[in-house]
């Protein structure tokens, strides 16, 4: 199926690895061209020379190296894309962080820090990229949260701040649709890539993760990044032109909630 991306520029955060690699790659085999951000130099510009090599002379692809938890971040990456695509048509919040432990042991400073790299870098990045879409005349956003956005499960941060995604995601896509912006959430499951935390629980205790698996997983295994990215890039594109304000889940039936 043609999702009718060609031409189009996403911009993507948290691109170097796992979700956010997957999004932009999906994107990509689309014809979007791909802006991809994260702070980590080394894995980012490897990553933008994998797809580059994998693209050829199809679509852009530009890497930026920046912290999304911080206004200059941001500003520099929206900046960035504007510059070297012309525009932005899509962006994919994919950003998140979340330590601590139960209510007494978690910290202000750890309070602050989930808050500080999740929620206000989706809502910053928003902020800076709409008038960008207002004036292509339209487009899409797509906030990555979790199914522990819908239902106990993870850190207490996480869980916040994931929930708190969910309902940005709802409000955006009221605010917006009269410009023919479209926001769209995606709550993935548990997701095993190198270097991931599901992928260094399994190094550490790999008993345990088995056990995880066995009771938590039906399908028997965790999810791939490119799973979630294929959906990522539909609900990115005109094809789902009637898909505002849903968080989709895509988990393998992990989850709970209805």
């Amino acid at each position: 199926m043609d999702l009718g991306l060609t031409g189009k520029v996403a911009v993507v955060t948290g691109g170097s690895r796992g979700l956010g690699l997957a999004a932009a790659q999906a994107l990509a085999a689309e014809g979007c061209h791909v802006v991809i951000a994260a702070r980590g130099l080394e894995a980012l510009t490897r990553a933008a020379e994998a797809m580059r090599s994998r693209w050829g002379r199809g679509p852009k692809i530009v890497a930026v190296t920046c912290d999304v938890s911080t206004p200059d971040g941001v500003d520099h990456l929206m900046e960035t894309a504007a510059i070297e695509c012309g525009g932005i048509d899509i962006l994919v919040n994919n950003v998140g962080l979340g330590r601590g432990g139960t209510l007494e042991q978690t910290t202000d400073a750890e309070w602050r820090e989930a808050f500080d790299h999740t929620l206000f870098p989706a809502i910053r990045c928003s902020q800076l990229a709409v008038p960008h879409m207002r004036h292509r005349g339209g487009g899409a956003i797509v906030i990555v949260s979790s199914i522990y956005g819908r239902e106990a499960g993870g850190r207490m941060t996480y869980n916040a701040v994931k929930a708190a995604e969910i309902s940005l995601t709802k409000s955006l896509a009221q605010q917006l649709a009269r410009d023919e912006i479209r926001v769209v959430g995606v709550a993935p499951g548990s997701i095993l890539f190198e270097g991931g935390s599901w992928w260094k629980r399994q190094q550490e205790d790999p008993k345990g993760i088995t056990d995880f698996i066995a009771r938590e997983l039906p399908f028997g295994r965790f999810g791939t990044p490119e799973e979630v990215g294929v959906v990522i890039a539909f609900l990115a594109s005109p094809r789902a032109s009637w898909v505002s304000g849903s968080t989709v889940v895509v988990d393998g039936c992990q989850s709970r909630a209805f």
